[in-house]
């Protein structure tokens, strides 16, 4: 069972990270799709909170709420932006939808 969580654990998290987005920019914003992807794309940027934790990278750490660009302060923003039009609400969308990747990742997985 461990064996399997191992290596389904990655799989869902880079899955959730770059190719459900596809699914997103297609069924809601069909007639532009590959600039909305592009854009869903450019919010893992967030992950740039990453470099300035030590370590970098931590396998048993929870990446919400710890850091900055992670933090429920942050996770507030993110979830004004659905209120405006446009690119921003795009970028809202898949900030949140990158919250979520990380949370389960934690939480919905043994670690």
């Amino acid at each position: 069972m461990l064996s399997e969580t191992i290596l389904i654990k990655p799989f869902v998290h880079y899955f959730l990270h770059l190719v459900f987005p596809v699914f997103i920019a297609l069924v809601f914003y069909r007639e532009n799709w590959k600039k909305v992807y592009l854009i869903l794309l450019a919010t893992m940027l967030i992950d740039l909170d990453h470099l300035f934790a030590n370590p970098v990278f931590d396998p048993s750490r929870n990446s919400v709420g710890f850091h900055f660009l992670h933090s429920y302060y942050a996770l507030a923003v993110y979830f004004l932006m659905l209120f405006f039009k446009g690119n921003i609400r795009i970028i809202g969308i898949g900030l949140l939808f990158h919250i979520f990747t990380d949370f389960q990742d934690y939480y919905f997985w043994t670690h």
